[in-house]
Order: C-alpha cells, then sequence, then structure tokens
C-alpha cells in the first residue's frame, strides 16, 4: 500500500552538504527525506519557488514533450530501497494505456510538481527509511577510487562555475 505526500521543502544535510528533499504524508505524521543532487534539488527548488527561466531546464523540457505527445503523468511513486539507495517509477497514460517507467526519485519528482502529478510512497520504503545507513563507504577501494573519492569529497557548488539559464 502506498501513502500519499507531498513536497514539504528542502534542507541540506549539515555532515555532507548535500541536498535532500523532504516528503510529508498528506494525511499523516510520515516523513521521508530523500539525498538529491544539487541540480536536481534546484529544479525542485525553482519549481517550489515559482521561478522561471528564459530557456526550459531538463524537466520542463520533458513535460512540454509529453503534452506534445498527449502523456499524461498520473501519479509518482517512491517504490522501493535498496542499499541506502530510492527507486521511483512515473506512471502516465497515453491513448488510454497505462504505462511506468523507471526514475530516479529526484526526477519524479521535480516532474511531478511541474505536472500537479500526486506523489506516493511504499509504506515498506517508509518503514525502510529508519533503517539506512547514513555512514555511506565507497564501493572502489583501489587507489585510483580512493583520489576520486578525495576530489569528489572536496567540491564545492561554486567550483562548477555559473552558465547562464
Amino acid at each position: 500500500m502506498s501513502k500519499p505526500m507531498n513536497v514539504s521543502g528542502l534542507t541540506v544535510d549539515p555532515l555532507t552538504n548535500s541536498p535532500i528533499v523532504i516528503l510529508k504524508e498528506i494525511d499523516g505524521n510520515h516523513t521521508l527525506p530523500i539525498w538529491i543532487g544539487l541540480l536536481e534539488a534546484t529544479a525542485i527548488a525553482s519549481e517550489l519557488e515559482g521561478i522561471k527561466f528564459s530557456r526550459p531546464m531538463t524537466h520542463d523540457l520533458f513535460k512540454n514533450f509529453m503534452e506534445m505527445v498527449d502523456i499524461e503523468v498520473t501519479r509518482i511513486e517512491v517504490c522501493d530501497l535498496k542499499n541506502n539507495t530510492y527507486y521511483a517509477r512515473i506512471h502516465f497514460m497515453q491513448n488510454g494505456k497505462e504505462m511506468s517507467i523507471d526514475a530516479r526519485p529526484s526526477d519524479a519528482l521535480a516532474l511531478s510538481l511541474r505536472v500537479k502529478a500526486p506523489i506516493f510512497v511504499n509504506e515498506e520504503v517508509i518503514n525502510q527509511s529508519g533503517r539506512i545507513d547514513l555512514k555511506g563507504e565507497a564501493k572502489d577501494k583501489t587507489e585510483m577510487g580512493k583520489k576520486w573519492q578525495e576530489v569528489l569529497e572536496s567540491l564545492a557548488p561554486e567550483d562548477f562555475g555559473k552558465y547562464k539559464m
């Protein structure tokens, strides 16, 4: 069974400086934090704040494409949690046919905000989320893997430069 939720807001993990999107149960007390990337957080925040860019961002482009080919997103669902990674599905209709596609939760949420589609989270995912291992270890333990880990951990958002949208 899935619980209806909405995007309550965004925050930043104080230990990793990673963005976190917070889902809150509509008729209940459950919340679900999902760690996401900086670009996806920007896509979610811009829609929450009603910020419009002069050129379409990726999720806006996808929304525009779906409208052109008559695809309606009916809901998104955060459906699984494996090895500290959340999984989502985007459910949609086209020409009376129901379909779904695998997606990262952050992309599914950014899209759902744009098309006003309801958000659901599988009850088992909510239960498992309390047991997430927040320590996280690098899978690649080679010298090259350790070097990349150091490089990635030292990056700050300003290291990516500024791009005109």
